[in-house]
């Protein structure tokens, strides 16, 4: 082939490539990752996903030690399940790692207690303390923040995940002889309340609380825990009366105000393909957690929940032995439920936060966040039908945002925004509301004049959790007998307003799902809910926003998150394509160089 034909054929085939769009192929599109966004937010196990625990934006963890397979050689081994450097990729991924110390090795068993636990906590033959203080120490300065024992308060012998058979006053001597052992080696050590489910027995946190005051040395040593630790599932209106519930037990103790921790909450869903579910305890499909997500996380902050955390990163082949029904983000070969995108999207609206006030709690949910220079409210119906909902305008124009991130600029008229909130699907109802809401929408105001900015930047944790700022008050005479069980039937009536914006409902009763619990389900519909369809795509809302509030979006792929993107379409992949070009170019050039040098 002489120089001019194969020079020739170099230019049709770039001028071919110019022409034809260029496909990604089946390459999924590298979403970028997230810094942590906010503190507040986190998620349990996200050691088993980093990856996508970075794209989610979460910036806490949990690790639990269990003593039984730590120590499973006796007190002078150390094999944790979750490895050093797993620890270490989390902390270098930003998020802060919360232990949880629970179990007891057979060698270290006393009947249904540690060996020597009644002893002090100086005493070498209190195994209990010995353990605490080989891991507080052990992992000084990585992890500062330790939860100690799992749900007490589960009180069936027989439910999976009941995990104590000793009495309030064992508890009272395993909390006590772990915070003291703990602050020995780590003097800036946090340390929590065993989480409480408060449905399987409502008393018991009063009567710890009562065992905690009577002990003469409890108040020089700050009641002995820093922190309370919750898991609440499912509703979120119940979750709101009982974290304001656990404030106010404190409180009737005369114990100093201390923090409460949402560790542990999620809706998990009974209608995906991946694992379907035939026994479950509440009707929720795929939907409804992802709409469970937003609603959570603001009627948490509202109650005044310190930090929340879903449970949990990815379904595991453990779970499915452990658990009826599915709590992951991510299903088991990694894909996303549509409740992963919400998160994400929910994070980044609610952050930094500085006050926040449940405005309305009828026919629909209003939860207005202060965020400095700007205001999110944040809006759902509580009943299947469409909800007309005003807000009072602080601004001329604001950012409406739905829970999968598309945005569009309202107007004000006559001194509101006016929301259309779509009615909830309402699997299943509480008394005389659906469980969970229905679509959440965020509608964000500028408080200063300027354009509303982009998702607030994540703002760091404090040194010491402070009181919240929040508005909502607490009621130290809440109740603590059992409420009634939730309705199963549809709603067959509007039920009547409320007049105060402040919530007056009774908590509904749930039901607290861990891996390690499964207690006997109180709902039996009839028919399992189909409702599988993807989020709204971004032409279903008013497109009519700004590109400098594009750009700020965060990320909205489909539920299924199996995207596939167009070279064309896409920067990255245009610039690989550029650069094959550029590729071939230096080739056809060099070739023909060559081929011409070679023929003289």
């Amino acid at each position: 082939m002489n120089r001019t034909r194969y020079f020739l054929l170099c230019l049709l085939v770039l001028g071919l490539l110019a022409v034809v769009p260029q496909k990604s192929g089946a390459a999924p599109a590298v979403e970028p990752a997230l810094a942590p966004v906010d503190y507040r937010f986190g998620v349990i196990e996200s050691y088993e996903n980093p990856a996508q625990a970075n794209s989610l934006g979460a910036a806490w963890t949990r690790v639990r030690f269990q003593w039984a397979e730590t120590q499973a050689g006796g007190p002078g081994t150390w094999s944790a399940s979750v490895s050093d450097g797993q620890i270490n990729g989390e902390i270098a991924a930003g998020r802060t790692v919360v232990g949880l110390l629970i179990g007891i090795p057979d060698w270290a068993r006393e009947g249904h207690l540690p060996r020597g636990l009644h002893l002090p906590h100086t005493d070498p033959n209190n195994t209990w303390a010995n353990f605490v203080r080989e891991a507080v120490g052990r992992y000084n300065g990585r992890i500062n923040h330790w939860i100690i024992w799992n749900e007490p308060d589960v009180n069936d012998p027989n439910a999976p995940g009941h995990t104590w058979d000793g009495s309030v006053q064992d508890f009272f001597q395993l909390q006590r002889t772990a915070y003291l052992a703990a602050k020995e080696v780590n003097p800036n050590a946090v340390i929590h309340l065993s989480a409480f489910t408060y449905f399987w027995n409502p008393n018991y946190i009063y009567e710890f609380l009562d065992v905690v005051v009577a002990d003469p040395a409890a108040a020089d040593n700050n009641y002995y825990f820093d922190a309370l630790t919750a898991h609440l599932y499912f509703q979120p209106d119940s979750i709101y009366n009982i974290i304001q519930q656990f404030y106010g037990a404190v409180g009737s103790r005369g114990i100093p105000w201390k923090p409460v921790w949402l560790v542990e909450t999620n809706a998990p869903p009974i209608d995906d393909p991946a694992w379907p579910v035939s026994n479950f305890t509440f009707r929720v499909s795929q939907q409804e957690q992802a709409a469970f997500i937003p609603q959570v996380f603001a009627v948490g902050l509202a109650a005044g929940a310190q930090r929340i955390a879903i449970y949990k990163m990815q379904d595991t082949a453990d779970d499915v032995a452990a658990n009826p029904e599915p709590f992951g983000l991510l299903r088991m070969d990694g894909s996303r439920r549509p409740a992963f995108t919400t998160y994400q999207v929910a994070v980044q609206y609610l952050a930094g936060m500085r006050g926040v006030k449940r405005e309305h709690w009828g026919h629909w949910g209003q939860i207005r966040l202060d965020q400095g220079a700007h205001a999110t409210t944040v809006l759902f119906s509580r009943l299947p039908a469409p909800q007309t909902v005003e807000v009072v305008a602080e601004a001329d124009t604001a950012v409406l945002v739905d829970m999968w991130g598309s945005r569009q600029t309202i107007s004000a008229s006559d001194g509101v925004f006016t929301v259309e909130l779509p009615g909830a699907i309402c699997a299943q109802t509480a008394g005389d509301f659906c469980m969970i809401g229905g679509p959440v929408f965020y509608l964000v105001q500028s408080l200063d004049g300027a354009s509303v900015p982009a998702p607030p930047p994540a703002s760091g944790p404090p040194a010491v959790d402070d009181p919240p700022a929040a508005t909502a008050t607490v009621d130290p005479d809440a109740p603590t007998a059992m409420p009634e069980t939730p309705s199963t039937a549809e709603p067959t009536a509007e039920p009547t307003e409320t007049a105060s914006p402040e919530p007056t409902f009774t908590p509904k009763a749930t039901v607290t799902r861990r891996p390690t619990q499964t207690p006997t389900a109180t709902a039996s519909p009839t028919a399992v809910p189909t409702d599988t369809s993807p989020p709204p795509t971004a032409t279903e809302l008013s497109t009519a926003v700004p590109a400098t509030e594009v750009a700020a979006l965060p990320p909205t792929p489909d539920p299924a998150q199996e995207v596939i993107v167009e070279a064309a379409e896409s920067g990255g992949n245009g610039s690989l394509v550029l650069l094959g070009v550029a590729g071939l170019l230096v080739l056809g050039v060099g070739g023909w160089w060559w081929n011409g040098r070679r023929q003289t």
